[in-house]
Order: structure tokens, then sequence, then C-alpha cells
């Protein structure tokens, strides 16, 4: 509703600047300029009487300048500054009324005369702006959100924004009575907006460091840092340090004694969580969530969490220790650990076999990398159906773990070199056509009508070694079908990962995995935006590597529980006296590069804007059936207590790897004649598809069980330094009796024959 124009004239006249709105919200004029120079009355009576009009853009479509509606004073300007109360988050008026009087109240108890001091008015929502003006005056904060809301509740509006402008004042002040206030006021009523932020717990409680490396908690066992919090609070723990300032239903406002500053931090009642948003506090760190284990351990054992852990042990606290040999190990059934080659048509199953035999490849590695060649091909030109809402693309990362001279490259290279042929081919049309076009942008105006056009040529490049994020995007933004990713070592990929900043890699990569369209703020130019990603990742890992990072913190971010882990066991061979044909090698070439030119030929299709527009599979109701009853296990074994919890955060992603696998099975037997329709995915694809997937969760239990072996060898070998070997073999035995011969020998760098002698003595 737009105030009377004698009350907008009068704010200009007192030095505010002023703009209009239109119904939206929105100024209907730019108001760049108003933040540094206000209008002059002529210009703003045009536009407070600006009724809706059609115009003409400058690209001749019609566009509507929206009618002046209200009108909004600029903040920033002039240090005005401006603490809006949104209480629109309340679902009830008791609950707004109840709310701001709490909160108005602790602000009139703290800041001396705050009527006096501030101007508060009314909006039409049943919030309030609390007006005034600051020499520190900022940018627009967000201060304060409520638990379970996502809106913020306390939000400024400073340099670059604006508020509308209202009548309802309280205790009979207007506009013209806004004045400076003290910076020591100013920081109370920001630290009063802080009290009422309520921060999620993002750990529960921050134990991941040594000590949860040596305790192991068992089903029934109580460890002794969830004893201390149990049996103890965090007032006890630092009341001879605060003091309370007020008692809110669902928090206790404290000051450090001594402060000058009006609060420091808040309790919350329903999780006995500390939150301090001021420093100086020794043993506290300001803006983390503390509970009362974290608040012991900093104030009695400056931080060192493994030395707290075995105090509280002696004081009673927790059932009992238990060291890593006592863990509850992951089962692996070994009969599920070889490739289930019959995934695929009998004619390839032939091949993968005859190529093992003759040129001592693993069947493993080739199968995964047949997958990954499958996944590109197909990429966003066909997705499958699981249920009404839910649709898979066919994008898979898979690392091929393996020593350095196992054969990875090879293997992988048997396979997908078609692929990496044609993409060559591309890359090199590419730059030929670059340079007629050059060429042919170089000649005159003259010479240019005297020869055929040359239009700037798209570089179809479809598989890539560098996995920058500004590289890859560039190329899908060109083939936009998908990019496989290849890479002999993935190392450097894996280590990315680690970086966490905003706008990450690993936010990236997470993004792609599923599907989700992606906006790169950090590139301004062509790639920015990807709408479909479909990113398909295959290389090669040695075991140390992954080893390094398979941590509890990198599981937590969920990027290792989407790679699918090929790690057969291998051992050199002796060159094979057999031969392949060259006849096989050229049927199974000209077979891939069939299966290739026919999707991208006769199944992609775009539209008008050259967006991919998929086909969609989807499943037979006995497949369906197949695949739900597979999902209901997953989730089974996810609640189950006995599943280890490393397998509970990596099987969620099978329930969608399945279908994925399902799809390629499916489209690849169709393409070879033993399916009748590649978009209806049967019972025997799903089959096949879970098959695969048990392949891959059994890998993934090898990797975790390989990486505890190590760490327990390692952490042996480190707490025995200045010791021979021999006794530190013994060591190794005594904890572990099934210990890595291999992985024991490397890293005393002995060999395994010299282990086993160390046993026998």
């Amino acid at each position: 509703m737009k105030p009377k124009i004698e009350k907008c004239l009068k704010l200009l006249q007192d030095g505010f600047s002023l703009i209009t709105v239109s119904d939206n919200k929105i100024p209907n004029f730019s108001w760049k300029k108003q933040q540094s120079k206000p209008l002059d009355e002529k210009e703003f009576k045009k536009r407070y009487y600006q009724e809706e009009k059609k115009y003409k853009r400058k690209n001749g479509e019609d566009g509507i300048l929206r009618a002046t509606e209200g009108v909004g004073i600029v903040t920033g300007y002039d240090n005005l500054e401006v603490l809006d109360v949104d209480l629109k988050v309340f679902s009830t008026a008791k609950e707004q009324r109840e709310w701001f009087s709490d909160f108005i109240q602790f602000l009139d108890d703290n800041i001396l005369d705050f009527y006096d001091k501030f101007c508060i008015t009314k909006t039409r929502n049943n919030g309030y702006h609390i007006i005034f003006k600051s020499k520190r005056v900022e940018g627009n904060r967000k201060l304060a959100k409520l638990k379970g809301h996502k809106e913020y509740i306390l939000e400024t509006r400073g340099i670059g924004g604006y508020v509308f402008i209202y009548d309802n004042f309280l205790k009979g002040k207007d506009y013209s009575d806004i004045q400076y206030i003290s910076d020591e006021d100013r920081n109370i009523l920001f630290d009063a907006c802080k009290i009422f932020n309520y921060e999620e717990p993002k750990k529960e409680p921050d134990i991941n460091r040594k000590e949860k490396k040596k305790y192991v908690k068992r089903d029934g066992d109580i460890t002794p840092w969830e004893d201390f919090n149990n049996k103890n609070n965090v007032w006890d723990l630092i009341k001879s340090d605060f003091s309370v300032v007020r008692d809110f239903s669902d928090k206790t406002v404290i000051k450090r004694n001594g402060s000058e500053n009006a609060t420091s931090g808040s309790i919350f009642k329903d999780n006995d969580l500390l939150y301090i948003f001021t420093g100086n506090v020794p043993y506290i760190e300001a803006e983390k969530p503390y509970k009362a284990w974290d608040i012991y351990v900093y104030k009695e054992f400056g931080g060192d969490y493994s030395e707290a852990a075995k105090q509280a042990y002696k004081d009673g606290y927790g059932s009992r220790i238990i060291s890593r040999k006592e863990e509850i190990e992951i089962e692996i059934d070994n009969n599920k650990i070889e490739f289930p080659l019959d995934i695929f048509p009998k004619e390839i199953q032939d091949y993968i076999k005859e190529a093992s035999i003759t040129l001592n490849h693993s069947i493993d590695y080739m199968g995964c990398s047949l997958l990954w060649y499958l996944s590109l091909c197909v990429g966003n030109s066909i997705n499958i159906e699981v249920i009404p809402g839910w649709h898979e693309n066919s994008n898979l990362w898979i690392a091929l773990v393996g020593e350095a001279g196992w054969g990875k490259t090879p293997s992988i290279k048997r396979i997908i070199h078609p692929l990496q042929k044609m993409n060559a081919k591309e890359v090199k049309d590419f730059y030929q056509k670059q340079k007629e076009y050059e060429d042919y942008q170089g000649l005159s105006k003259k010479d240019k009508k005297n020869n055929p056009e040359v239009k700037k040529p798209i570089k179809r490049q479809f598989i890539a070694n560098d996995i920058t994020i500004e590289a890859l995007s560039d190329l899908h933004e060109d083939s936009k079908n998908g990019i496989g990713v290849f890479k002999d070592e993935l190392a450097g990929w894996f280590k990315d990962m680690n970086k966490y900043r905003e706008g990450s890699d690993l936010e990236f990569w997470l993004s792609c995995w599923s599907g989700s369209p992606i906006i790169l703020n950090r590139i301004t130019r062509k790639g920015n935006m990807i709408e479909k990603p479909c990113i398909s990742v295959l290389g090669g890992i040695q075991p140390e590597i992954l080893e390094d990072f398979n941590t509890d913190t990198n599981k937590q971010n969920g990027f290792l529980d989407r790679i699918l882990i090929c790690f057969p066991d291998l051992k050199s061979e002796y060159l094979s006296t057999k031969r392949i044909s060259y006849d096989s090698i050229q049927w199974f070439i000209d077979v891939l590069v069939g299966f290739y030119r026919m999707i991208k030929e006769n199944v992609t299709d775009y539209d008008m804007s050259g967006e991919i527009q998929p086909k969609t599979a989807k499943m037979t109701n006995d497949a369906f059936e197949l695949y739900n009853k597979r999902h209901r296990e997953i989730t089974d074994m996810e609640n189950g207590e006995l599943t280890n919890q490393y397998l509970k955060s990596m099987l969620p992603k099978q329930k969608a790897y399945i279908p994925r696998f399902a799809l390629l099975i499916n489209v690849f037997k169709n393409y070879l004649g033993s399916s009748e329709d590649a978009l209806s995915v049967d019972k025997n694809s799903i089959n096949k598809a879970i098959k695969l997937s048990n392949y891959f969760i059994e890998n993934a239990k090898k990797t975790k069980n390989k990486a505890q072996n190590t760490k327990g060898i390692k952490d042996i070998i480190n707490d025995n330094k200045g010791k021979n070997k021999r006794e530190i073999i013994s060591k190794i035995q005594s904890q572990n009796p099934n210990f890595d011969k291999k992985k024991a020998a490397q890293l005393l760098d002995v060999s395994v024959r010299m282990v086993y002698k160390y046993l026998k003595n």
C-alpha cells in the first residue's frame, strides 16, 4: 500500500533516499543510483504516479513497466540500518506475539533507554523493523533462524538494501526520530540477535580424533564420552566462568564473567549444547557447538581426546575399552568376488576370456572397463525409470585397484581402445576445421564473398584425462550426451575431494553422480551451466593410496560410497604361449564401434534448442518385483544392527546403481540381438545387475578389511619403534593371527619369506 505523497516528500526533504516498488515487492525502476544519491522531487513524483504500461524492448519484444504500489527507503544511504524481524516463520499469531515479546524485552533489559534510541515500526506481515543509524553500517546480513525453520527470523538491511515505508510506529516515534546509536549499543543489538540463532550441531559429539580410532563400540556397550555426556551437563562444567543473563524456554543465555559484552552465548536445552559466539574463553572456540564431553576435554586436557578418554575410563565412565582388533569384522563371501562375466552376451564373454588367457589381461579389469565404455556410449540418450519421478542415467564411477605392474592399463586399453581412437579422430577433425575457420576469418570481406562460408567448429571430444572442473564443463557444453574421464592413475582425483571449500570439486562431482543440474559460479564463460551432467569415471589406483583415503571423514561426505571398487587378487604371470587371432580383435572392435555409432546416430534425440531429450527405459512388472525385493533387502541391511557402519553408508548407493547396471546390460544385449526391446528392461537384466552389485559390495568389504588390517599393522610398527623386526612381527601376530604377511613385509622392508621365518622362531 502506497504511503501518502505528502509523507514521501517530507522524507525526501529530511534527507532520506526513496524508491518506488511494484506489487511484487520489486523496484519498478532501476535504483542503483539512489543508493548514493536521492531522487529529486520531480522525478520521484513521476515514479510515484507511474501506472502499468507496455513498451517495446530493444529486441522488439513486449515489456511491462509495472505500476507503483509502494515506496521504500534505501538503507545504507546516510548510514541508515534496519533490523528486519520476520515473524511469518511462525504459524500462529500467538507464537509471533510471545516470541517478539521475549525478544524486545531482552533488548530493553540490555540496552539503556532502548525505546529512546531506536524507532520500531510494524510491517504489513506482522513483522517489525527496528531502525537506526550507525557509522558501522554494513551490507545485508542474516543473523538468526529458529530450530526447525529454513527462513531467517532476524536479518539486517544495510548497504545495498531497502525497506518499505510503514505508518504503525511503536511508542509514538516516526522516521523523523531516527538517530545514531553508539558502537556499543549496536554490538549489544547484534549479540542479542545471535542469542536467538539456533545452530544445528554438526557433530555429536566431536570425537573424530584419536580415541575414535582406538575405541570401538559393540552393541550394548557405552563409550566413556557417551557415558560422560549422560552423567554431566554443560552448565556444571562452565558455571565458574559464566553467569546466567536470562532463561528462555528453549535456551539459557549466558555471559562470560568480566566480559564487556551483554551476552556471550547460549546453552540449548533440548540437547545440552553450548554455543559461544564471542571469543576470549581459553578452552572454548567461538561459533562451534560443544557438548559436556568436549568442554571436559579442552578444559582439563587441552584438547587431547585420547588422554581424556583414558582418564574418563579410569574414573568409571563407559562399559569397557575395546581395542581395534576386537572390532566386528566385515564378513567377505569369497565366492562373490569373481567378476560376473555372464552379465554380457556369450560372444563378449568368450572374447574377454580369450584375451585373458592369451594376453594375461585381468577379466575383472576388462569387465569393468567394458561397463564404463557402455556407460559413456549410452550417456544421456537413455535413462531408466525406477518409479514415476525417479529416473537414473548411465553414470558409473569405477576404480580399478592394484599394485603397480599388475597390468591395469593394458587391460583397460584392450577394451576402450576403439573409443579412444574415435575420440582422437574427433579432436583431430576439430583442430583441422578450426584452422580452416581461422583462415576464413582472416580473409577480406571481398574474398569471403568469393569463398564458401566456414562456420566455427564445435569440439566433440568426449574422453578426457584433464579432471579440472573448467575443462570438463567446456567439453560437456559441446558433448551433451556425456563425458568419459579416463585416468591411468586416479590418485589426483581422489585427493582433490579433500579440498573443502565453497564451490569445491567435491560438490561438483556429487552433483554429477546424481545427474543434478550444476551451475558453476566460478566460471563466467561457456560451460558454467550443465543441465544434465553425465560424467563417467574410470582409472587405476594403488591400494596404499586408496587405504589412505579410506577414512571415516571421507566416508562422511559420501564421495567414497559412490565409487565402484574392483580389487582382484592378481599376481605376475609368465608370457602366454597362446595367441589371440587378429580376426577376434577386429570383430570386437567392430562390435564396440558399431554400438557407439548406433547410440549416437539412431538413439540420441535433440530438441530445437540443441538439448538431448532422453528416451526412457522401464522395467517389466516381474523385473520391478525383483528389483523391489532387492531394494527391501538392502534397506533391511541398512537398518539392521548387525550391519557394519561402513556398509550402511555404501549400500544405499547400490539402490541407484542396480537400475543403471540393468539399463546398460539390457541396451547392449539388445544391440547384439539378445533382446527385443532396449527400452523394456526385463527380469533377466535386473538379475544380472544385482549380481554385479553384489560383486562391487564384496570388493568394498575387501577394501575396508585390507585398510583396517594395514592400519593395525602400521599402528603396531609405530608403537614399537626401536625394537627389532622379529619382536614387531611377534606383536602383530599376537594382535591379529591372520594379519596380511605381504603388507607387513612391505611396511617393514623385508621379504615375505623373512616374515614367515620370524613367525617360526
